[in-house]
């Protein structure tokens, strides 16, 4: 990990805002801030979404904390943060955004991606879809 680098992370039901992610990471020696947004879209797999949950079990913010840190614990890194937004989001919501600094863009770019599969990969929040037909799905549901 960088020396000090930091870490700020959420679960909540608030909107999320990028661009103060993006302030959070930002560090004077940081010549990088690479940021992502995950934006509720109108459809999935050829389908119209009309309405979109999520549901997060109680550890959803103690693994995103992990997360969070096993990145930060990359020497090239400055800072990270990370929030996911449960309950229900409209179209154009955000519903993942994550922030990194790092010195160069590389460093950056690669910790970011990184950053996103692990929260994707690990993250116990579940999707549930709802469909214009009037079908509706449980997505990375157990």
């Amino acid at each position: 990990m960088a020396e000090g680098a930091t870490t700020a992370v959420a679960v909540t039901t608030e909107p999320l805002d990028v661009a103060a992610h993006e302030r959070l990471v930002a560090r004077a020696a940081a010549g990088a801030v690479v940021s992502f947004a995950g934006i509720v879209r109108d459809h999935d797999d050829g389908r119209g979404v009309l309405e979109l949950e999520y549901e997060g079990h109680p550890s959803a913010g103690r693994i995103l904390a992990e997360v969070a840190a096993e990145i930060a614990a990359d020497p090239a890194v400055y800072a990270v943060a990370v929030s996911h937004r449960i309950g229900r989001l409209e179209i154009g919501d955000v519903a993942l955004a994550a922030a990194v600094s790092t010195a160069h863009r590389a460093e950056a770019f690669a910790a970011c991606a990184r950053l996103v599969d692990e929260v994707k990969a690990r993250l116990p929040i579940w999707k549930r879809q709802g469909f214009a037909d009037g079908t509706e799905e449980w997505v990375n549901c157990p």
